[in-house]
C-alpha cells in the first residue's frame, strides 16, 4: 500500500484531505507542523509527501530541503501563495511538484497518480560518468566496483556536477544548490568540498581532469 504523509497546518484541510485519500486506497500519516513533519518522514519513510509551503516551527521549504537530503521520497509542494518565485524555489530545491490552492480533489488525484508513476520508473535510475556511478535511491557512489566514502554533502555535489556535466556551475549556484538559500557560510566552503572530493575520485588530485577549476567563475565537471 502507497504511503502518504500530509504535512499541512489547517487542520480541517488536513483531515479532509486525509479521509479522502484514505478512501483511495493509500495509508496516510498527519503532520502540522515542520518540526513533526521531518520526525514522521524519518519515522515511517513514506512513498509520496504531501507538504505545504507556509507552516509553523519550521517552513515546508525548509523541511523539503532537509528530506530531499536525507532521502529518496517524492514532494508535492502546496502553497497558496500566487507568487511564482515559491513555485520556483520549491522545483529548484527537490520538490517534484506543487499544487496551488485552492485545488479539486480530482486534480490532486490525478497528479499524486502521475508523480508516483514517474516515481516508479525512476527507482533504479543512476547517474553514471566513465568508471563513476551515483546510485540515486541507495544514495553511494562508486568508482568501478569500489564504494566511495562520501559525506553526504560530497555526494550532494558531486551529483550535482555529474547532472550538469561540461556546464560551469558557481560558486554561488554550488551554495544554493547544495547548502541551501539559507546557509549562512561563504563560498570557500565549496572550494573545500571540491577539494576533498577530487582526493577521492581524482587519479592525481594536484592536477584534476574531472573537475576542473573555471578561473574567476567556478567548476566544471568533465567525467
Amino acid at each position: 500500500m502507497t504511503k502518504l504523509l500530509i504535512v499541512e497546518d489547517d487542520q480541517t484541510l488536513r483531515e479532509t484531505l486525509a479521509y479522502n485519500l484514505k478512501s483511495e486506497g493509500y495509508e496516510v500519516v498527519q503532520a502540522g507542523d515542520g518540526i513533526t513533519a521531518l520526525n514522521l518522514a524519518r519515522e515511517h519513510q513514506p512513498d509520496l509527501i504531501l507538504l505545504d509551503i507556509s507552516l509553523p516551527e519550521l517552513d515546508g521549504l525548509t523541511v523539503c530541503r532537509t528530506l530531499r537530503r536525507e532521502m529518496n521520497v517524492i514532494i508535492v509542494l502546496l502553497t497558496a501563495r500566487g507568487g511564482e518565485m515559491d513555485r520556483i524555489i520549491g522545483l529548484d530545491i527537490g520538490a517534484d511538484d506543487y499544487i496551488t490552492k485552492p485545488f479539486s480533489l480530482g486534480e490532486l488525484l490525478a497528479r499524486l497518480r502521475a508523480v508516483l508513476r514517474r516515481g516508479q520508473r525512476e527507482v533504479n535510475v543512476q547517474l553514471k560518468s566513465g568508471d563513476l556511478t551515483l546510485d540515486l535511491v541507495g544514495r553511494r557512489a562508486f568508482r568501478g566496483d569500489q564504494v566511495l566514502n562520501l559525506s553526504p554533502r560530497e555526494y550532494e555535489l558531486l551529483a550535482e556536477l555529474i547532472r550538469h556535466k561540461g556546464a560551469v556551475l558557481t560558486r554561488d549556484l554550488l551554495l544554493q544548490r547544495v547548502w541551501g538559500f539559507d546557509f549562512s557560510g561563504d563560498t570557500r566552503t565549496v572550494d573545500v568540498h571540491i577539494r576533498w572530493l577530487r582526493e577521492k575520485i581524482e587519479e592525481d588530485p594536484a592536477h584534476p581532469k574531472r573537475i576542473e577549476t573555471v578561473r574567476g567563475l567556478g567548476y566544471r565537471f568533465e567525467g
